[in-house]
């Protein structure tokens, strides 16, 4: 049975130090996939933002750009959201929900939809956008932190299955042990 667990010991021990080189070698792939895709975005921060005329290139000032996104939409749009927003104009250029109200498209002969919601429409595309690589990068570092540890438990697994189920060597301690614990009888 000895034999079964040095085996199984070093069975696992390997696979965990191989699952977590894979884990780090991912994670460090992810994020320089997140901050290189982000670079290549060329955003840049506007003045009232929390990284001001700096490229966003990093999930969190991904991020930080999709809040400071937020903020002027909300601005451009009264404090409204999208739902809260009328769905069409009327013929004063006010806002209605009742289509037989609105005004109508000379060209399509279709009411006049909102153009204020478009807004929120670009708005929210590109920062679900900044927010997913902010997700991803965090998801990567993740990655990289469960690979290390995985690694670091592959090791010491590997330390233990060698040191403990080392062949012979566990019953000559045990002879040892016991010759020096018998009193001698002369």
């Amino acid at each position: 049975m000895s034999k079964f667990f040095k085996y199984g010991g070093l069975v696992a021990s390997i696979v965990l130090i191989a699952f977590g080189v894979g884990s780090i070698y991912t994670g460090i792939d992810g994020r320089d996939r997140v901050q290189s895709d982000l670079a290549r975005e060329q955003i840049i921060g506007t003045p009232d933002s929390t990284i001001p005329n700096q490229l966003v290139d990093t999930g969190s000032e991904a991020q930080a750009f999709a809040n400071v996104m937020r903020k002027h939409t909300m601005e451009a749009t009264g404090g409204k959201t999208y739902a809260q927003m009328p769905r069409y104009l009327d013929e004063n250029g006010k806002g209605t929900n009742d289509e037989k109200a609105a005004a109508v498209d000379p060209k399509s002969g279709a009411p006049v939809a909102n153009p204020a919601r478009n807004i929120w429409v670009t708005e929210t595309a590109l920062s679900t956008a900044l927010n997913t690589a902010y997700f991803a990068e965090s998801v990567a570092t993740f990655a990289i932190v469960m690979g290390v540890a995985m690694l670091l438990t592959g090791f010491g697994f590997l330390v233990l299955t060698i040191r403990v189920l080392r062949p012979g060597e566990a019953s000559e301690k045990t002879a040892r042990g016991a010759a020096t614990a018998i009193p001698n009888a002369s």
